[in-house]
């Protein structure tokens, strides 16, 4: 067999592929897991996210080793699943509701009638404010509105102290529901963070934003890359660590909060 032919018939796949696959438990049911063969990918990773537990594989990586790596996980992968399905927190619900998340703390909230459905700061506490005909859909949307305001609020205050140190500036910032990552930046500079940052340690929410500045400096995760992070951010370790223990949780309970 000539060698072009050996090495097209052996070459990897080039494309995504995606199936199913189930972890049996022990009270006789069963987990289900998208696995997914990513050429991109570098290593085996499982992720939980709110679309439920994905499994990426590398495009030379056996299934084999992939159930296996499945399997050494299960205790792990069986924790972060009943972190989304039970954040500790219940749906937006009009006079039942009595504090929301922010900032790694619970604020009291009230509510009151008004003509607009918005929620406001109100001394100590929190006032949602909407008319007698306001639905789940315009209270989700008030509670959205609120939140992205407050993490623009706290990105406003810590962006000026890192704008010096690098090439430029992101062309925007986006803030939206992201199933397992915390933050992005596209070649063209334009920066997604997700929106859940701003419920838990503004320290941690802090993090996600230097990091993803320094990919404006270093677009990889190279050692240069970290030497950035860690030149204004020493503690990022300790804040990835508050992300694997809680990530799932804060990711939860934002969406329950908005789609009940």
């Amino acid at each position: 067999m000539p060698d072009r032919l050996r090495r097209l018939l052996s070459a990897p796949p080039r494309r995504v592929q995606r199936d199913v696959i189930q972890l049996a438990l022990d009270d006789g049911g069963s987990v289900e897991i998208q696995r997914v063969r990513d050429p991109r990918a570098r290593r085996i990773r499982l992720s939980v996210g709110d679309r439920g537990a994905r499994l990426t594989l590398p495009a030379r990586a056996s299934l084999v080793s992939g159930e296996r790596f499945v399997h050494e996980h299960r205790e792990w992968l069986l924790e972060q699943l009943a972190r989304w399905a039970d954040p500790g927190v219940r749906p937006l619900t009009p006079d039942e509701t009595t504090s929301l998340p922010l900032r790694g703390g619970s604020i009291p909230l009230r509510w009151s009638s008004g003509r607009y459905t918005r929620i406001v700061h109100a001394g100590e506490g929190l006032v949602l404010q909407r008319p007698a005909s306001a639905g789940p859909a315009a209270l989700a949307r008030a509670l959205r509105d609120f939140y992205e305001a407050e993490a623009r609020a706290d990105l406003g205050r810590w962006l000026p102290a890192y704008l010096p140190g690098l090439p430029a500036a992101p062309s925007r910032i986006r803030l939206r529901q992201m199933s397992s990552q915390w933050g992005s930046l596209a070649p063209n500079g334009a920066m997604s963070l997700d929106l859940s940052l701003v419920l838990g340690d503004p320290a941690a929410f802090e993090y996600v934003l230097v990091h993803e500045l320094c990919h404006l400096i270093q677009p990889n995760h190279s050692p240069a890359f970290w030497s950035e992070v860690e030149a204004r951010c020493p503690d990022w370790r300790h804040h990835r660590d508050y992300f694997r223990g809680e990530g799932a949780r804060l990711k939860a309970t934002l969406r329950t909060l908005l789609t009940g």
